[in-house]
């Protein structure tokens, strides 16, 4: 008897089984269509519009991408540029301190040159000076000791010695003192 009572619950579950199977498919079904045709509306009209901004930013981010590269590559040259124009500015600038500085030493050596030109005139021009201012003191040394010594001569002789006289032994009296300062 369990037997048919469990035939019998087991009837009686299947009808309900098949039931609710039929009744689970409906939705299912409905589901299935309402996923399709939303599906197929999207990919009809909003696909292509993602699909779309998709690839707009895809091609913006290239074209961003290939201006910095050019940005890069003009910003390399600008460098390269510059480290030229550094390269050149230092050699100009060693070329002028080089030429500053032989300009400078030449102008030393000019102003030496000058200074012991000068130097050398002015030894000359103060010999000349002392060679004449001796001359002149000699010579005035002589005619004051021919004078004294004819004044002594003179008053010796008691006479009275004639301007001829007086010339003739004063140049007697300078070539005897020339003759024994040479000596």
């Amino acid at each position: 008897m369990r037997f048919l009572l469990a035939a019998d619950e087991a009837a009686e579950h299947g009808v309900e089984s098949a039931e609710l199977m039929a009744a689970n498919w409906l939705p299912a079904v409905t589901a299935l269509v309402v996923f399709l045709l939303a599906f197929g509306f999207l990919y009809m009209k909003v696909w292509p519009k993602i699909a779309q901004g998709l690839e707009d930013r895809e091609n913006k981010i290239r074209r961003e991408i290939e201006s910095a590269e050019q940005a890069r590559e003009q910003a390399k040259a600008a460098l390269a540029e510059y480290e030229r124009s550094l390269a050149s500015a230092r050699e100009e600038a060693n070329a002028m301190i080089v030429k500053a500085k032989a300009d400078a030493k030449a102008a030393g050596e000019q102003l030496r040159a000058h200074n012991e030109a000068h130097l050398v005139e002015m030894k000359l021009r103060a010999t000349r000076d002392i060679d004449s201012a001796k001359a002149a003191a000699i010579g005035e040394l002589h005619t004051q000791a021919a004078m004294l010594a004819a004044d002594i001569a003179g008053k010796i002789l008691a006479r009275e010695i004639t301007a001829e006289d007086q010339q003739r032994l004063i140049n007697e009296s300078l070539d005897e003192l020339g003759t024994a300062s040479r000596t």
